[in-house]
């Protein structure tokens, strides 16, 4: 539903329609009434305000949920951890979070969550009702009122609260996602065909690249298609800004745990982040069609401590040096002058 931030329009336009609903409610009675009665005015019926209540314990039901998921995730057998790092069978939620912007991301679902089954739940109910209460059996002459102009500021009015309900979260996570607040490094991320090229220019500018470990070659434990050869490592409680770009065709970054899905474009720098509070081993792939090999480009992040990663970092300045007097692997021609 949601990866990045901000309301999915489908959504928007879902909340809106189905709270309009009432009145399509309404307009069903009068066309059961019509036909009863054979090209009679057409009939509303009021119905109860049930809906200006949905707010006021939204929050108490989206606790219920997450518990409920929690509890079944623990029953199944899996852990936080695992949640945290890659898929599991059976899950029907997101990832757990490991970053401020996905624990918002969760928020942010769990509320549209309860708004959309609270109005799904009052339209059902007031469908039922509405055709046993104007049924032929029990409402036999029908009504000849053709308007009522308070049923019909409240149904335009209650959407268009709820959606600004729905907007003043969606636009905060939409600014908080855009851009690092105080980055602490950058990763610059280039995408290829495929596979990733991973730079850190604030650690010396070495780079490495990093393709998906085939089936054959796993280790115990390393999950099919989400393992790549080199593991991005960053340290916990860092804020890293993540730049990324494409060298051939559109790609997308995408990390279900940490809140991102940025693509990567040819000749565009795109600007993202993250701040993981745990320390792990997460999982991502390839979220944008680039071609026959879209499902083989896994994302590994490691995140260390802080002294983890400078040993790391130490260690890579001299693996992923680039050894200038070796001996090309293309060599160009050239043309001298007599």
């Amino acid at each position: 539903m949601l990866v990045g931030g901000g309301v999915c329009p489908t959504i928007i336009g879902s909340c809106f329609i189905t709270v309009s609903g009432a009145g399509i409610v309404l307009e069903l009675s009068r066309h059961i009434q019509t036909y009863r009665s054979v090209c009679l005015p057409q009939y509303y019926a009021a119905y109860d305000e049930e809906t200006e209540r949905i707010m006021s314990f939204s929050k108490n039901i989206a606790a219920l949920v997450t518990a409920l998921g929690t509890g079944i995730a623990a029953v199944a057998g899996f852990s936080a951890a695992a949640l945290a790092s890659q898929p599991v069978p059976w899950q029907t939620g997101f990832q757990a979070a490991v970053t401020p912007v996905m624990e918002q991301i969760n928020d942010f679902h769990n509320l549209l969550l309860v708004i959309i089954i609270v109005i799904t739940i009052f339209v059902t109910a007031l469908m039922m009702y509405v055709m046993w209460r104007f049924s032929a059996k029990n409402n036999p002459e029908p009504s000849k009122t053709t308007h009522n102009t308070l049923i019909e500021i409240i149904w335009t009015a209650v959407p268009i609260m709820i959606l600004v309900v729905i907007s003043v979260p969606s636009l905060k996570l939409l600014y908080l996602e855009d851009k690092a607040p105080n980055a602490e490094m950058t990763l610059k991320v280039t995408a290829n065909q495929f596979y990733w090229n991973y730079e850190y220019p604030d650690h010396g500018g070495f780079a490495f690249d990093a393709t998906m470990v085939d089936e054959a070659d796993l280790k115990k434990g390393q999950p099919r298609l989400l393992t790549a050869d080199e593991a991005v490592v960053v340290p916990v409680n860092t804020e890293v800004r993540v730049l990324l770009a494409a060298a051939d065709v559109i790609h997308a970054w995408a990390m279900p745990a940490f809140g991102v899905k940025t693509d990567a474009v040819p000749g565009r720098l795109n600007e993202t982040w993250f701040k993981v509070t745990k320390e792990g081993t997460y999982y991502g792939q390839c979220s944008e069609l680039c071609g026959t090999n879209h499902g083989f480009m896994p994302i590994m992040v490691k995140v260390v401590s802080k002294e983890d990663f400078a040993k790391w970092v130490a260690k890579a300045k001299v693996e992923y040096a680039s050894d200038e007097a070796a001996e090309p692997a293309v060599k160009v021609a050239t043309i001298t002058k007599n």
